[in-house]
């Protein structure tokens, strides 16, 4: 038995486009930005992937860490010691542990002041962008950095980056749920400046220890926030399907 076509499929292909980019809102800025956004940046990383396999980045990684050392002591840093301590300091904030816990943190706010749903949202995001970095490093196994001694111990891959390509997923797309589910302009700058700052200091950071080539935490800042990029389009389809909650209306 022939099943009838849908009135859909009885369109024009450049009409069948029409109505799917008219579906998805890439008609409108936000929608279409963030689309843009994983595009370039998912290009980023693959042609970064591939430079580094064929070792075109080496000349620049090595440039990067020694000149963030002592040249005659290639175990001590450049800058006071209390550098040191600060650059440990941040890139804890990179952290499995730290990321787990300002993500339930969240998680635990957002379901306090009845947006449920975003909640559930936000651990699946978070959650499967950790799977996509454990998934990433056991795929490419690059070893870490032996040009210098390492300013803390580390025991996973080093591409790309875990700290850089988390604090990328975690806090930009954290940033970017909170601004839009809060009403005030200003502390939607605020938010999502703090989310980009924090992500470049955690990825400075870990090259600043040596724990990571240059080339890693770029390549993690591109995952990262690819995925983070994709996370907010999925969340703008959902909002607009009402299956996730809108955000608040502007204060009149």
């Amino acid at each position: 038995m022939k099943v009838p076509l849908s009135a859909y499929e009885r369109l024009p292909l450049a009409e069948r486009a029409s109505v799917l980019w008219r579906r998805l809102r890439l008609n409108e800025l936000g929608p279409l930005a963030a689309l843009l956004a994983v595009s370039l940046l998912g290009y980023g990383f693959i042609a970064l992937a591939d430079e580094v396999g064929e070792g075109s980045t080496e000349a620049f990684d090595r440039k990067i860490l020694l000149s963030l050392r002592n040249p005659t002591d290639l175990s001590d840093p450049i800058g006071p010691r209390w550098l040191e301590e600060t650059m440990r300091d941040i890139t804890g904030l990179g952290s499995m542990f730290t990321i787990t816990f300002v993500t339930l943190a969240v998680a635990a706010y957002l379901a306090l002041t009845r947006r449920r749903r975003i909640a559930v949202f936000v651990l699946a995001a978070i959650g499967g962008g950790t799977l996509a970095s454990t998934v990433l490093k056991m795929f490419y196994q690059r070893p870490r950095p032996d040009l210098v001694p390492h300013g803390m111990d580390v025991f996973t891959a080093s591409f790309p980056s875990g700290h850089a390509m988390m604090s990328a997923i975690a806090y930009l797309t954290l940033a970017s749920l909170l601004a839009r589910v809060d009403r005030e302009p200003r502390i939607k700058i605020l938010v999502l400046l703090l989310g980009v700052l924090i992500t470049l200091l955690v990825g400075i950071s870990r090259v600043y220890l040596g724990v990571h080539w240059p080339s890693d935490v770029l390549a993690g800042w591109c995952v990262g926030a690819a995925w983070a990029g994709l996370c907010w389009f999925v969340a703008l389809q959902l909002q607009r399907r009402g299956e996730v909650e809108a955000p608040d209306p502007p204060p009149s």
